[in-house]
């Protein structure tokens, strides 16, 4: 049986979860890049919830990109992401 590009998706994803777990002291990075956007958060597994997110789309980073999905989009969004999850951190 053929697989879908969805369901590939998700045995993928079941490979990683199995072995990476995000707790409180040390969350996980999920990192997703689509077709026109590249987007990044910061998960805790042990409360379910994601503790920061990142985009393209973020307001501060869609006005200095020129392109939304090249290298130098990756780095801002990767740049970005420990910002806002240090920031979610101590906001709590």
């Amino acid at each position: 049986m053929a697989l879908n590009r969805a369901e590939k998706r998700e045995m993928r994803q079941g490979r990683v979860r199995r072995k990476v777990v995000g707790t409180d002291a040390r969350p996980r990075l999920s990192v997703y890049r689509s077709l026109h956007h590249i987007y990044a958060q910061v998960i805790s597994d042990e409360s379910g919830r994601t503790l920061a997110s990142v985009s393209t789309q973020s307001s501060g980073l869609r006005d200095e990109l020129k392109s939304k999905r090249n290298l130098d989009a990756a780095k801002s969004v990767g740049r970005r992401s420990p910002r806002n999850a240090c920031r979610a951190e101590s906001s709590r």
